[in-house]
């Protein structure tokens, strides 16, 4: 039974992201796919990385300069059953590190991260407009670059 940090601050965090990406490491369904993109010799260089972010999200310490969202994007794998994977197992991480309080804090800072990452890499609307009597539908990739217009009644204007 890990014994629980009391408080929050820069050590307590580095022992929680510690324990945490060790689970990520051994979980059947992301361990690959951070295995895929993070070799070994890598690891140590991430979590500095990871710790970076987390600072600059719980403690507005600014250490972070990086773009998680491109990172993210990149990987060019990742589905929303990955990303319920990794939430559930940081809430378990955190109720198991901190007390309830302060496991609340860093569930809901995951989850308005994980929100906005899944909006970016998943969320598809497509645009309707009625402008100037022009009802059309764009559809973006996942980059938000135009892949293909269609358009119905571009000659069909209203009166």
């Amino acid at each position: 039974m890990v014994m629980p940090d009391s408080t929050l601050d820069e050590a307590s965090l580095a022992r929680f992201l510690d324990a945490f990406y060790a689970r990520v490491r051994g979980d059947a369904l992301i361990g690959p796919v951070f295995a895929a993109a993070i070799p070994d010799h890598c690891w140590a260089q991430h979590m500095a990385t990871i710790q970076a972010f987390w600072s600059s999200v719980l403690f507005k310490t600014g250490r972070y300069k990086g773009n998680p969202f491109g990172k993210h994007l990149a990987l060019g794998q990742l589905q929303p059953p990955h990303f319920a994977r990794w939430l559930s197992l940081f809430e378990e991480t955190a109720h198991a590190h901190f007390p309830r309080e302060v496991a609340a804090i860093l569930i809901e800072r995951a989850h308005r991260i994980g929100d906005s990452l899944k909006a970016g890499l998943f969320f598809r609307p497509s645009l309707q407009s009625d402008f100037a009597g022009v009802d059309a539908t764009v559809v973006r990739d996942r980059t938000g670059s135009l892949v293909e217009p269609l358009s119905r009644g571009l000659n069909s204007r209203k009166s």
